[in-house]
């Protein structure tokens, strides 16, 4: 076996990246519920990505009184309970595994190569893992709001390959592109593959400062090349 260990990104990777309408739609059924301006609750929403992303908000509850705070609106524990659902929903219902997933990391398990996962991320999805069918696929999950650390830091892809007890060297990293993470798992000496599947560029999909166009390595189309690569 080439590697020892294949670590995937989540959002792009092994679900489906968000699309932007239901993303918009979810806020807006969030703001609706909170009775506050969408504009305004939006901006600050994406004001405060980054500390989602490093857990400074320690839960979601916390982040959307903080936006409350902010726009000095007041609400009810039960306001808050109905947006939060709305949002957990939401997450639950993106972390779908894509088509093949389940099956390549059930594959790479049975070949006895270890899986892992960086993503960047609110504190709900790693709520919500245990849940999905990723959790006894997946070795070692690290997510950016539980260690204080988000991609491309060169401290989460070292923290992910010590806790798998493998060498960035002797890793693949397999990821859509989003937030630099190629270029992340690249400097730290990983070999970083970028997933692009053409049926998924279109302006209505969420990505944060997306590196696809500049990628000059590797590139696949489908999880099931992951299986070649090893």
């Amino acid at each position: 076996m080439k590697y020892k260990a294949v670590i995937f990104d989540l959002f792009g990777t092994l679900v489906e990246i968000f699309s932007r309408q239901e993303y918009e739609n979810t806020l807006a059924e969030m703001v609706s519920i909170l009775k506050a301006p969408y504009d305004e609750f939006y901006k600050i929403w994406i004001q405060t990505a980054d500390q989602r992303s490093i857990g400074v908000f320690r839960n979601l509850e916390e982040n959307i009184e903080y936006i409350c705070r902010e726009l000095k609106i007041s609400i009810s524990d039960n306001q808050l309970k109905l947006a939060r659902q709305v949002r957990f929903n939401f997450v639950a219902h993106s972390l779908t595994p894509k088509k093949d997933a389940i099956e390549v990391l059930s594959h790479l398990k049975s070949k006895g190569c270890r899986t892992g996962l960086i993503s960047n991320c609110s504190t709900v999805p790693p709520i919500i893992w245990p849940d999905t069918p990723f959790a006894p696929l997946i070795d070692v999950a690290v997510f950016s709001s539980s260690v204080g650390l988000q991609k491309p830091d060169p401290h989460i892809y070292h923290l992910a390959t010590k806790r798998l007890s493998v060498k960035p060297e002797n890793c693949l990293y397999i990821g859509d592109g989003d937030s630099h993470e190629l270029t992340g798992a690249l400097n730290v000496g990983m070999n970083p593959v970028l997933i692009r599947n053409p049926d998924e560029d279109s302006a209505n999909v969420l990505r944060v400062n997306p590196e696809t166009e500049k990628w000059n390595g590797l590139i696949i189309s489908s999880l099931k090349e992951v299986l070649n690569l090893i």
